[in-house]
């Protein structure tokens, strides 16, 4: 009942409307997998759901993202979610956890986090505490993520109904600094929550 193709060129020339992709290729293949997707135009988001992607490889899907000017989330990420609109990956979890934590329907708060498993504990605190999520993204564990906490932080604040801006640091990075640099040059203007672990190199 669901169209297979052997060929991403064959899926994609039936399919022209389409411009996100969701990588559930291994940890051997999400690499040269993500590469053949950037070959094509038509595709402008991309989430890596695979962990263990080797370094100097994100490093690379780092450069062609910006060349190509594609949205990479991942690797290591459970997806993210719009409410009301789509959900990429398994992020909100089953249907029960959605519900209860609003995320059938969009709210004013942005979050995003390192962290798979956290994102869903996250969206569950902020549907208690407020009007819900208006959109929350796990940008993934790995040291190296594509997609960084300012990428999705900029949006959020660039979004007139989103109204308060959280983010779920990991230990092990540096990308909270960006973030606390933004708010301290006057980038960021809207509140910030955020949670994240200092870490000595």
């Amino acid at each position: 009942m669901i169209p297979v193709y052997k060929d991403l060129k064959d899926a994609l020339s039936k399919y022209k409307e389409v411009d996100t992709i969701v990588n559930f290729a291994s940890s051997r293949s999400a690499y040269q997998a993500t590469l053949d997707m950037l070959d094509f135009s038509q595709i402008k988001h991309i989430t890596i759901i695979a962990e263990g992607v080797p370094e100097r490889h994100t490093r690379h899907l780092i450069r062609k993202s910006k060349e190509t000017k594609t949205i990479i989330l991942g690797p290591s990420t459970v997806g993210g979610i719009k409410p009301g609109a789509f959900r990429i990956g398994n992020t909100g979890g089953m249907l029960d956890n959605i519900v209860s934590s609003k995320l059938h329907r969009p709210g004013s708060v942005g979050f995003v986090s390192k962290s798979g498993g956290l994102s869903n504990e996250l969206a569950n605190i902020i549907s208690r505490c407020t009007n819900g999520v208006i959109e929350g993204m796990a940008i993934g564990g790995d040291r190296h993520p594509v997609t960084t906490f300012m990428d999705n932080v900029i949006r959020y604040q660039r979004d007139p109904r989103c109204k308060i801006l959280v983010v779920l640091g990991e230990v092990g990075g540096v990308l909270e600094y960006e973030v606390a640099e933004a708010v301290k040059k006057g980038i960021i203007t809207k509140p910030v929550i955020a949670w994240y672990n200092e870490c000595i190199y």
